[in-house]
């Protein structure tokens, strides 16, 4: 055994004989192991990794090599999620097709993340950019299309300017900023496709109890407040004298009887009915203009502003006619664009009627007046309510709901925030969308047998905003497979996280021409086992993937009802406090750290430094900490090798065992049950390492290293350590003389006869200072250790003249006591 340790040859040497032995590749299902499909969020091939990839896919990979070692089937695969902006982005400024740019990236980043020994099973990697990958995307649309759940809508969508496409609303930020430049976004009118993800809002929120006690609660309320139920009413207004009815959903109905106006989004088609008269319309127009600046700048305006259209509601309750107004703070694109306005008890509505001297009128009484200038907005009691005066606010909800559909003004409803999701994007880079447009049949869908329907080559990249796949005629102009008229292909294409929707199931049966998956090779891994990746995906691909999921089972392709059993949310590395970017110039390049310290130091880094889901801030110390230790396990089983021959007899004694020996077997098998414990169902690498770090200690105090009993504690350690620092664990298991490799050896089991001290060490204080010790078997009573505490002979001295007030006991820990004052 060399003296020095060398990642370098080390390193390649491992890898090497990994990829030969095909080490990580996951046996078919008629494996009779259990499985355990382990899997970190998709990777964007941006160009090079940098830490924060390094701690996301290290984190996988030991959860990965450690249920290999307990003896499991596991699948731990790897793609490329790779479309999007940034290739096409780069083409534009470098004039490098997207494809080239792509297919560059990947190579780089593959070969990165197989320095790391990362153990994935390759033989799976495909990326959405392959044909036989985008296919598929083409082919679930249809279906979603033929259910109902793909359509096409004039909506006002989100802009990005920078970027030049449209973004869902999860793409945007509570500044109005784009997720991905930050640029803030604009509004405009466009044709676009959805998916109807709202048709599955309530199965989204309801399976949240499947993932409760699995998933981090903060990701679960994320997605509840995203999705936005609500329970209420929707009321009908009938217009006096004219033909129209207001619709509109309230989730107070209890506030009914207080409903003294009616305010309409500018929008509205009453509203573009009722204003005719050029000045008003002038008016309307400068509404529009105001809401417009709000969205696009995210502010909530304190001076709410509109106007009187002339005509009046009848209040179904009361049956009496309340004013219509148009008011800029009701939004057309949520709920009705219509609003029964209750300015007792809501805020906005109370400072417009202040502000147009339109009545007030206090239908909820509550047990304290709200401040001066402030709507009462909580429950009370029903007042100036007719027939329900005197009910709870929460009974009178429901009564009233049920007296609205008596009258057929009304019924119970539940209604959703959650918004049908916007997926065409005006660029090259993406699944094209499968559609065709005929004048004679309108949207007709590509047959399956013409899929995929390829993207064209013939394009220039611009980034003016229009599609690039329209400037191709090749492209655009075909004959509808319906009546064989000249019609033209959609030129949109797909939203990104429709590749990222799905790629887990494609995994478990990556190379079928056939299907997306075989529905048997999925059931048999879905759900994923463990999910990693970051929070900030918890309403875009958490949610979409969760919806498509649910999709893919009403077609019958898979059995479980959610995608995702277990979900590791990690937290960020950064340096200096910000979060590592390479716009920010704070990246630390994994490259540099593996080419002077090994990749194993890297990994063990980036593990130790902090529990997985929290955040990690970048230390050279730390680094050249990990370094160290690694070294220090190097000379370990160095030592041992040259002490062993002092100690032919290699069988255990059988006479009994020294106290040393039986510290070093304690040691030794609380390490195993404490990492064991760490490891699985949490992940908590961190505190694992520093129990094998402890067991290093212990060894290196040890007096009779290179015996059996070191031999065995030293297997250990590098069993331990193997899921962290694979390369140079089964360098050591090798030099060991051990068969086979650490990472496929099976993973050490407790002997708990071990986990229990002979005797423990109890502190006795006086007053909170140190006076005395107890030795005494573990688990004796506080009685008894009171008992003895006062029975010290040198605490007796102590207490000489003084009297106890109080003895404060912490079994096997401690005993204080507390002398009275004089």
């Amino acid at each position: 055994m060399k003296d020095v340790y060398d990642p370098k040859t080390v390193e390649a040497k491992w890898q090497a004989e990994w990829l030969k032995h095909k080490s990580f590749t996951a046996a078919p299902g008629t494996d009779k192991r259990p499985r355990y499909y382990c899997l970190e969020m998709f990777p964007y091939p941006s160009g090079h990794l940098h830490m924060g990839h390094v701690r996301n896919y290290s984190i996988g990979d030991v959860a990965a090599r450690y249920h290999r070692m307990k003896g499991e089937n596991v699948l731990h695969p790897i793609g490329w999620d790779a479309f999007g902006l940034p290739a096409e982005n780069a083409a534009i400024k470098n004039k490098v097709h997207p494809e080239k740019w792509t297919r560059q990236n990947i190579a780089v980043m593959g070969q990165q993340l197989k320095s790391l020994g990362i153990g994935y099973d390759w033989e799976r990697e495909f990326a959405t950019c392959d044909p036989e990958y985008y296919r598929w995307n083409q082919w679930f649309f249809i279906k979603f299309f033929e259910k109902g759940l793909a359509y096409k809508k004039k909506a006002a969508v989100n802009w990005c300017p920078v970027d030049k496409t449209v973004l869902a609303n999860e793409q945007v930020s509570a500044e109005g900023r784009c997720w991905r430049c930050d640029a803030l976004v604009e509004q405009k009118e466009l044709e676009q496709w959805f998916f109807k993800i709202t048709a599955y809002a309530e199965q989204l929120l309801k399976d949240h109890g499947l993932l409760r006690g699995f998933w981090p609660e903060e990701v679960l309320t994320m997605q509840a407040n995203w999705i936005g139920k609500s329970d209420g009413a929707e009321v009908q207004f009938k217009v006096q004298g004219r033909s129209e009815t207001l619709t509109v959903f309230t989730t107070r109905p209890d506030t009914l009887f207080g409903a003294t106006f009616m305010a309409l989004a500018p929008q509205h088609p009453l509203v573009q009915a009722l204003v005719t008269a050029p000045e008003k319309k002038k008016e309307l127009n400068a509404l529009i203009e105001i809401q417009r600046a709000r969205k696009r700048d995210r502010q909530e305006s304190e001076d709410k502003t509109g106007f009187f259209l002339d005509a009046y509601a009848i209040n179904p309750v009361t049956q009496k006619p309340i004013p219509i107004w148009v008011a800029d703070y009701v939004l057309m694109e949520y709920g009705t664009g219509a609003i029964m306005a209750v300015p007792a008890h809501d805020q906005r509505d109370f400072e417009f009627a202040r502000k147009y001297k339109i009545p007030v009128i206090e239908v909820v009484k509550p047990a304290a007046p709200p401040p001066p200038g402030e709507a009462f907005e909580a429950e009370g009691v029903m007042i100036n309510s007719g027939e329900f005066n005197g009910l709870p606010s929460a009974e009178g909800k429901t009564k009233i709901s049920a007296w609205l559909k008596s009258k057929n003004a009304g019924h119970p409803m539940v209604t959703y925030k959650l918004r049908d999701w916007l997926l065409s994007r005006q660029r090259y880079w993406g699944t094209p969308i499968p559609m065709i447009n005929c004048a004679k049949c309108g949207l007709v869908a590509v047959p399956e047998k013409d899929l995929p329907v390829l993207l064209p080559m013939d394009v220039e990249f611009t980034g003016t905003g229009e599609s690039p796949l329209a400037q191709s005629a090749s492209f655009v102009n075909v004959k509808c497979p319906t009546c064989g008229a000249p019609a033209k292909r959609e030129t949109d294409t797909m939203d990104t996280f429709v590749d990222s929707s799905w790629y887990y199931a494609r995994y478990t049966d990556s190379k079928d021409s056939n299907a997306p998956f075989d529905s048997a090779k999925a059931n048999n891994w879905l759900p994923v086992n463990q999910y990693i990746g970051g929070i900030e995906h918890a309403t875009m691909h958490l949610i979409y993937s969760r919806f498509w999921h649910k999709a893919m089972r009403d077609l019958g392709l898979v059995q479980s009802p959610e995608p995702f059993q277990r979900l590791l949310a990690q937290g960020m590395v950064t340096l200096g406090g910000s979060a590592m970017s390479k716009s920010r110039g704070n990246v630390v390049d994994p490259n540099a750290i593996i080419e002077k310290y090994g990749a194993d130091t890297a990994r063990l880094f980036i593990l130790f430094a902090a529990p997985p889901t929290k955040q990690l801030d970048w230390s050279d110390d730390g680094v050249n900490g990990a370094w160290k230790f690694l070294n220090r396990v190097w000379r370990l089983v160095a030592n041992f090798q040259k002490e062993k021959t002092k100690f032919p007899e290699r069988a255990l004694p059988i006479d009994g065992f020294s106290s040393t020996q039986k510290e070093l077997l304690r040691k030794q098998y609380w390490a195993i049950n404490k990492v064991t414990d760490d490891f699985n169902p949490e992940i908590q690498i961190n505190t694992a390492i520093a129990a094998v770090m402890e067991l290093v200690n212990v060894l290196y105090q040890y007096p009779a290293m290179g015996d059996p009993l070191s031999e065995k504690a030293i297997v250990t350690v590098v069993q331990l350590l193997s899921p962290i620092a694979p390369h140079l664990m089964d360098e050591l298991w090798e030099t060991l003389g051990l068969p086979g490799m650490a990472s496929s050896s099976l993973w050490p089991i407790v002997d708990r006869q071990w986990l229990t001290a002979e005797l423990v060490e109890i502190v006795i204080q006086i007053n909170g200072k140190l006076r005395s010790r107890l030795q005494r078997a573990p688990g004796a009573s506080k009685d008894v250790l009171e008992k003895e505490a006062l029975s010290d002979p040198k605490v007796q001295a102590l207490l000489v003249g003084k009297s106890v007030g109080k003895v404060i006991v912490i079994p096997d820990k401690l005993v204080n006591i507390v002398t009275a004052a004089s």
